[in-house]
């Protein structure tokens, strides 16, 4: 791994996954977890803070100058009723980072507050599927390096998601697994999550007749079009029912040929992704060999700001299947309708 950024983002990411599994597993339960219900009505977590703040510490670190959009603000966080929401914030950072300050921690959270625009900057997802990880399930924490509109390198941290592909998908690992990538270097598997040189190369399946094709979407019926994906999985035949994760964790199972293809099929005609919903998960499948594009086929388009402006939807499958999925979507008319 040659790029001279991707050991840093490597570290940040094996910080936060510590940080992350301490909040969920703090007092042995979930209930305890607090949490702030956004404007939008997604919920956002003690974890999400705190990983967000950590990274932009760390990245900042190492180039006080460096540009991160992240997609936590902190102005929440100033409110008084929230105020054990913020303490508990700041004991969360302070895991790994024992000196921050309140305020330092305002101000990191508030420094991923890029708009895109720069010829460089990072990408992150400080807890993507915040739901899983309410539920003690999958989630993960993904942050991608972005050049003049291309995915460099992407880390993503998946702290439940055993690196044991015989362990059900939908049970927290004790351990879980980092995939980082950078560009025309291919997939690596970092089996103890914690930032060690412990590697082996990811590499997606290889199609293979005599089993069924696997398919993975979204736990949640809101991020993707379920009963499209359905009628893709009848049209291609020889398929199973797909498996169901949350977050980044998706990519992360198709790089590591544990499945043959995730599918996101927007579920509005006006829904747009959000770029750190993608850019690690991206670079990761297609260093490992797999194809990442729209629903239409287009590969994603990382120059248009803060959203995936040029694009609808996500397929990312082995090379062998991609083909066949965009054909079929096109097929059925669920681009056109989408």
């Amino acid at each position: 791994m040659k790029h001279p950024l991707l050991q840093t983002a490597i570290q940040t990411v094996a910080h936060c996954c510590r940080t992350a599994r301490s909040v969920q597993q703090d007092h042995g339960g979930l209930d305890h977890i607090r949490r702030i219900t956004k404007d939008d009505r997604s919920p956002v977590t003690v974890a999400d803070f705190a990983v967000q703040a950590i990274v932009a510490m760390d990245l900042l670190e190492q180039d006080a100058q460096t540009l991160i959009v992240g997609e936590e603000r902190a102005q929440v966080l100033r409110r008084p009723e929230q105020a054990p929401v913020f303490e508990a914030v700041v004991d969360a950072v302070r895991l790994v980072r024992e000196s921050a300050s309140p305020g330092e921690v305002l101000e990191a959270i508030d420094r991923c507050d890029h708009d895109a625009s720069a010829n460089a900057y990072w990408a992150l997802d400080p807890i993507d599927g915040t739901k899983g990880f309410l539920r003690g399930q999958q989630y993960a924490i993904a942050l991608a390096r972005i050049e003049e509109g291309r995915v460099v390198l992407g880390v993503i941290g998946c702290p439940n998601l055993p690196a044991d592909q015989t362990r059900p998908l939908d049970e927290a690992d004790a351990e879980g697994v980092m995939y980082a990538a950078a560009l025309g270097e291919g997939t690596w598997e970092i089996a103890s999550g914690d930032g060690s040189p412990a590697l082996r190369p990811a590499a997606a399946a290889a199609l293979d007749n005599d089993r069924p094709i696997r398919l993975c979407e979204s736990v949640e019926a809101e991020h993707s079009k379920q009963a499209d994906v359905a009628r893709i999985v009848e049209a291609l035949g020889n398929a199973a029912a797909p498996v169901r994760l949350d977050s980044q964790c998706k990519y992360a199972v198709v790089a590591r040929g544990q499945a043959d293809a995730y599918l996101r099929l927007p579920t509005r005609a006006d829904y747009v992704e959000k770029i750190w919903d993608h850019a690690a998960g991206s670079v990761i499948a297609a260093e490992a060999g797999a194809i990442v594009t729209d629903m239409t086929g287009r590969r994603l388009d990382f120059t248009r700001g803060r959203r995936l402006e040029a694009n609808r939807g996500i397929v990312c499958a082995a090379a062998a299947l991609h083909g066949r999925i965009v054909q079929a979507i096109g097929n059925l008319g669920i681009a056109a309708v989408a």
